[in-house]
């Protein structure tokens, strides 16, 4: 069952099922408060990284080295979907991908 669709930063709409966010609070059940930050942060990320196998991994800051981390795929420009969440310490800011980095 569909729970929500949020805008990437691409404008593409990213789906949000029951059955993907209960896989997320199963494996990581500190994130079952997180439900609403997660949304804003594929919505409104400080980073966006390149992630694994096309994914992309939209961060931000919790707290000092605390970072959430939402991970979605675009499939085309009108349909994406959540893979995962979760919270790091770090992240690889060599994948950043947006913003882009002005170069000098």
């Amino acid at each position: 069952m569909l729970l929500d669709v949020v805008y990437s930063i691409n404008g593409v709409p990213i789906r949000i099922t029951d059955e993907r966010w209960e896989h997320i609070v199963d494996a990581r059940p500190y994130m079952a408060p997180y439900y609403d930050r997660v949304l804003d942060t594929i919505e409104r990320p400080t980073y966006v990284l390149r992630g694994d196998a096309g994914a992309l991994k939209a961060v931000v800051t919790l707290a000092r080295k605390t970072y959430l981390c939402a991970v979605y795929r675009e499939i085309s420009s009108n349909d994406g979907f959540m893979i995962t969440a979760y919270t790091s310490d770090k992240i690889d800011k060599g994948k950043i991908i947006w913003p882009k980095r002005k170069s000098y």
